[in-house]
């Protein structure tokens, strides 16, 4: 009877401990945001990444009223504003800029001091960037499978540019590589740029970089574009076909979104989402994104889950098949 009673008062206490935090966490959603909203951005200012959580920032601090400071914590590509957004309190005032960094360093990096699938919150995606194939113009080939076929003649001899060791833009030239059954030698550099300088001078023959950073090269005629990484063609390249339509099943997106620290409460989540969600239907903010070569990209919290989970088991592949260790 003793036991039965300690057991009963145990259970009573658990389940008050759940109803306190439940109607505590209504009532938080209710006032919330009550105070500024951080979003944490794993890279330094002026970068891809930055300036879309500013735009992002700039979309929540009209639509919540509250002001949002972007907090850049750059280092170990990304990991450590990662990081710092897992150890944060989950109250919704925390929030990360999330990329498909992200979703690759999950198995590029073995020593992690968290598990970003279970412990960030997803709350939307709010876009995706387009990556282009493009070579330096003396190269021969001018479709993917003349590419194809004139990497397999020779084999090693094709330098393949990219801003970084794991940078999604790297990775897509692996995916690449192994799609195709084709060996070029990677070429990391500190950034797009260098990459791009060399690639017009010719010291590298082919990199696949975001569109954004290379349409006015390629307007130029500096770069020859093959294809674009994304399931259909796009609006800016309109003539410029898919890879799957030589390599079926190549697909690359760099993804955009926002997570959260786990247990941040659902109503939260919710309400962070429904903002996001709202934003994406403004011109205005469709604009800014445009002119980065961004196109939409929405789910929901439970879309965005499977969406990272689809991700971070796709690059894995494709580290382990590349053997790509974090720089």
């Amino acid at each position: 009877m003793h036991f039965s009673l300690l057991t009963r008062r145990s259970l009573f206490a658990a389940a008050a401990s759940t109803t306190f935090f439940a109607i505590s966490s209504v009532a938080a959603a209710q006032t919330y945001p009550a105070r500024p909203l951080r979003i944490v951005v794993g890279y330094p200012a002026g970068g891809p990444i930055d300036i879309v959580a500013r735009i992002v920032g700039q979309a929540l601090s009209e639509r919540m009223g509250q002001p949002v400071v972007i907090d850049n914590r750059p280092g170990a590509g990304g990991n450590v504003g990662a990081e710092a957004v897992v150890r944060a309190q989950p109250d919704g005032y925390t929030l990360l800029l999330v990329g498909s960094n992200n979703f690759i360093n999950a198995t590029l990096y073995d020593n992690l001091r968290f598990n970003f699938i279970r412990d960030i919150a997803p709350v939307t995606s709010v876009g995706r960037t387009p990556l282009v194939m493009e070579v330096n113009p003396s190269v021969p080939a001018k479709t993917v499978a003349e590419f194809v076929a004139h990497a397999k003649a020779n084999p090693g001899k094709l330098n393949m540019a990219s801003g970084g060791a794991g940078t999604p833009v790297h990775m897509a030239g692996e995916l690449f590589k192994m799609t195709a059954g084709v060996h070029m030698v990677h070429v990391p550099y500190r950034g797009s740029a260098p990459a791009l300088a060399d690639l017009m001078g010719g010291q590298v023959q082919v990199m696949f970089d975001t569109v954004s950073s290379s349409i006015e090269h390629i307007k130029g005629g500096r770069l020859r574009p093959l294809a674009v990484t994304t399931p259909s063609r796009i609006s800016v390249l309109p003539a410029v076909p898919t890879i799957a339509e030589t390599l079926p099943g190549y697909e690359v997106i760099s993804v955009q979104g926002v997570g959260a620290p786990k247990h941040t409460p659902p109503a939260i989540v919710r309400r962070l989402h429904a903002v996001l969600s709202g934003a994406l239907d403004d011109p205005a903010f469709m604009a800014r994104f445009a002119d980065l070569g961004i196109e939409a990209l929405r789910t929901d919290p439970v879309q965005f889950a499977k969406l990272i989970a689809d991700e971070t088991e796709k690059w894995a592949k494709v580290v382990k098949f590349a053997g790509v260790k974090a720089e």
